[in-house]
């Protein structure tokens, strides 16, 4: 039986019209599976699954470019049978059919896989001697971004252009939801770091971490640390030059209710007067010279938090009473600008000035100086509380480690050399010494002989035969009815009474001040107790 001219167009006309109304239900089934999307590569699948059973297009492959490393990688693929896992396989632009459909930008159409010797078949999972089709997926510039590939179910016919057109249109919709998607999965890294990020910083300011030194001045700090941590007080830390003044602030900020908002610094020493103001309080658009662009101050960027100004006895008078106005207000207003801001910010202020003295001389504002005094932390002098050296030796030799990446010790010698000196620029002093020490160890063991104490005198100890055994000798009536547990007791004084109690058992005695063997040791070496011979 013979068909006419007449009768095979019509065949083909039936065949096509068949063709796009199960186009046109896959293209609808794809659309609502891209409108509740979730992850990318769950829904890439879903919609390559669509394609292979409704679509009747095999073997569905989506490549996504990643421009960081210029490689066009599989995103998803579906093949119909289970457990099938993503695989590695990349290319680069221009490489294969792939490639080249991403650098051209333009899809391409084969009749026939084994015809094409720059086919590379990287998957290895197509029928050679089926057609193949792979179209581009653009971003909103018309540039690729991606190819979205598969392989019709039937040999070379009429309908691959309008099995083209139809990928085309498949791709059209991936681009959108792609982009969006992954700017969905960016936001939760961006939000998954900021989370651990926060984690990590907190345990670095958190009390544990802080908590270096078991000296009386320090534990009052640390006390003081985590009840004023809790409220929006403002709080004034006192100290010398590298006492750890903004380490106490960053403890405040990271253990209170504002964690989650900004913690915004500002030496007020490093800036003139005139671009202090501008700092603080933002400035307005032309407001002076270069001031190009409306401009937020410290105050602005700080709300919600808390705003640390470092070296606030430095400022001059005219500028307190500006600053005065803020603390009492919360109220600010940009340089160059009339409309009154208002903020919510916490200050922790600090400084190394004996602020009552400059009241009284008139370099201090009083009612700034009271705005500022709610709650004072006064950080002792390292001098005075040598008795944390080994300790705090012993933790920012850790953070050295670290940074370095190597083990690293202090001998006995050279941590009773460290203890020997009067720390002028305190904890900061004890760390660049220990860090250059570090630096000049070749094993990592620090002994005497590396600690160098550049332009500072060292305190010469009394050798022990020099001292008086009536001195150090140590009476059981002297003591033992003194309470170790007494804060208001000489810390020698407790020391030997807990070793009293403790029948001059060191380890015994550790315990019970919650301290450790070899800071007992330390302690009584320092202190120059003789410890009795039972």
């Amino acid at each position: 039986m013979t068909t006419s001219p007449y009768s095979e167009h019509k065949l083909a006309v039936t065949h096509r019209g068949d063709l796009i109304e199960r186009q046109f239900r896959c293209l609808c089934e794809a659309s609502a599976i891209l409108a509740r999307a979730k992850s990318i590569e769950e829904t890439l699948h879903e919609v390559l699954k669509t394609l292979h059973h409704d679509g009747r297009l095999l073997h569905g492959v989506v490549n996504l470019y990643d421009p960081e490393n210029s490689l066009l990688q599989v995103g998803a693929i579906y093949m119909d049978h289970e457990g099938v896992k993503t695989p590695k396989v990349v290319y680069r632009s221009g490489e294969g059919i792939v490639g080249r459909v991403l650098e051209q930008n333009q899809p391409i159409v084969l009749g026939r896989i084994s015809s094409e010797p720059r086919f590379l078949d990287r998957l290895e999972t197509y029928d050679l001697t089926l057609p193949f089709i792979g179209v581009p997926v653009r971003d909103l510039e018309g540039k690729a971004i991606g190819v979205l590939a598969a392989q019709p179910d039937v040999p070379a016919d009429d309908y691959l252009p309008e099995r083209m057109e139809f990928l085309r249109a498949v791709a059209a919709l991936f681009s959108q939801t792609v982009r969006m998607l992954v700017n969905v999965e960016e936001g939760r890294d961006i939000a998954r770091e900021r989370d651990a990020l926060r984690r990590e910083v907190r345990g670095k300011y958190g009390f544990d971490n802080m908590v270096v030194g078991h000296s009386e001045g320090m534990r009052q700090v640390f006390d003081q640390v985590r009840r004023v941590a809790k409220w929006d007080s403002t709080v004034l830390v006192l100290g010398e030059s590298g006492t750890g003044k903004e380490l106490i602030a960053n403890a405040i900020h990271y253990n209170s209710p504002r964690a989650h908002n900004r913690f915004v610094c500002l030496n007020c020493a490093s800036l003139p007067e005139n671009l202090l103001e501008s700092e603080l309080f933002g400035h307005e658009k032309g407001a002076f010279t270069n001031a190009v662009k409306q401009r937020k101050g410290r105050f602005e960027q700080a709300d919600g938090g808390t705003l640390f100004l470092d070296e606030i006895g430095e400022i001059s008078p005219l500028f307190q009473a500006k600053l005065l106005r803020v603390l009492q207000e919360g109220e600010l207003e940009r340089v160059g600008g009339s409309q009154t801001i208002k903020v919510n910010v916490r200050i922790v202020a600090a400084t190394n000035r004996n602020l009552e003295t400059e009241v009284e001389k008139g370099k201090f504002r009083e009612d700034l100086y009271y705005r500022l005094n709610v709650m004072a932390i006064r950080l002792p002098p390292l001098r005075q509380r040598l008795v944390d050296v080994p300790e705090l030796a012993d933790f920012l030799l850790t953070k050295i480690a670290g940074q370095q990446c190597r083990s690293l010790r202090l001998t006995d010698n050279a941590v009773r050399m460290l203890m020997s000196h009067d720390w002028p620029g305190n904890v900061r002093e004890l760390e660049n010494t220990i860090e250059r020490a570090s630096v000049m160890s070749e094993d990592g063991v620090i002994d005497s002989d590396l600690i160098v104490l550049p332009g500072h005198q060292l305190r010469t100890a009394p050798p022990a035969s020099s001292v008086s055994i009536a001195k150090e000798t140590v009476s059981v009536s002297d003591f033992s009815d003194r309470n170790f547990s007494d804060t208001d007791v000489d810390e020698r004084e407790r020391l030997i009474a807990a070793l009293e109690q403790a029948g001059w058992v060191q380890a015994k005695a550790a315990r019970l001040l919650g301290m450790t063997p070899r800071q007992i040791a330390y302690r009584i070496q320092t202190m120059k107790i003789n410890v009795r011979k039972l």
